[in-house]
């Protein structure tokens, strides 16, 4: 089952009442920082900061949220029975804001705002996005290189070397 925009909202929302602050990642940020949305998303990918992990545990368990799989203490995935999955990247900030163990976020990526629907959304910045999607490129192209293309040409961004390197269907080598 995909997420939609209404099940990310409404999730953001819900957390944020629940005193729980995420940043939205992945495909959501790529499609709040465009204000639109490119593709499906089957899950929905969120940074925390490791001291709310046991809030959104709890907020999520509320809602019949269950831990599905775990790479490691720091990223891990939640599910309902209706198939929503919500993976989790924690980090910890040190006492001046600075990302200092976990998912090891460069600090100023934490500093995005996009739209969803019409909410605003905390997000990974532009620049950041375009450089966490870049080494997936050859792998996953069809999802990537259009994401990758929109945010380099609505933020001004240059296109990664791997996206250069890229010769689509249709495209002339």
């Amino acid at each position: 089952m995909a997420m939609t925009s209404d099940d990310v909202v409404e999730c953001y929302t819900y957390l944020g009442d629940a005193g729980v602050d995420i940043w939205i990642d992945g495909g959501w940020s790529v499609d709040a920082l465009l204000g639109k949305q490119l593709r499906p998303h089957k899950d929905l990918d969120v940074a925390i900061q490791w001291k709310d992990v046991p809030e959104l545990r709890n907020a999520l368990s509320a809602r019949g949220y269950k831990q599905v799989r775990e790479d490691n203490q720091w990223n891990f995935v939640l599910a309902d029975d209706q198939g929503h999955e919500i993976d989790v990247h924690a980090f910890v900030f040190d006492d001046k804001g600075n990302v200092v163990d976990g998912i090891m976020y460069p600090t100023e990526s934490l500093t995005g705002v996009g739209r969803i629907g019409n909410s605003t959304v905390r997000c990974i910045a532009p620049r950041y996005m375009v450089e966490f999607l870049a080494p997936w490129i050859h792998k996953w192209p069809d999802k990537y290189i259009p994401a990758v293309s929109a945010l380099c040409e609505k933020f001004g961004i240059e296109l990664p070397v791997e996206h250069k390197n890229i010769v689509t269907p249709g495209q002339k080598s």
